[in-house]
């Protein structure tokens, strides 16, 4: 099998790398090495045919108990559609099924069409009964 999936955090280079060349927004290795730390829960892809490089990635953020949010789901753009953001994901529903309490409500904001994927793991839209906001420091 040329991809293998780990419970393990990207590097603080990787994990900004990742970002932007899968079309994410950029983070400072500041910011970087702080979320980091602070995961619940990190998975990586690697390509075990190209030196184990790390080309795909996602987190679980949260308190552990009462709240929880999927993050940073990407994989390179020559890495997609081959399954890896589903072998992702089930490592995270696995780690949410077996580590978070029956409580724990679990979010996350959807780019594009990644709302298909999240779906598959029981993902709703909360909307009309909720609605989605965010903010990122500095922009007004």
């Amino acid at each position: 099998m040329r991809y293998k999936s780990i419970y393990e955090s990207p590097s603080v280079d990787r994990y900004c790398y990742l970002r932007v060349a899968s079309g994410l927004s950029p983070k400072t290795e500041e910011a970087a090495t702080i979320g980091l730390k602070n995961s619940l829960c990190c998975v990586i892809v690697i390509d075990q045919e190209n030196n184990n490089e790390v080309i795909g990635m996602g987190r679980l953020v949260g308190d552990g108990g009462c709240h929880c949010q999927v993050v940073d789901i990407c994989v390179l753009p020559e890495h997609q559609k081959k399954g890896l953001g589903k072998l992702i994901m089930q490592m995270l529903a696995d780690f949410m099924e077996k580590e978070l309490p029956a409580s724990c409500y679990i979010n996350l904001i959807a780019d594009g069409d990644a709302f298909l994927l999240y779906k598959q793991y029981g993902f709703e839209p909360v909307w009309p009964q909720s609605r989605g906001m965010g903010k990122v420091k500095g922009k007004d």
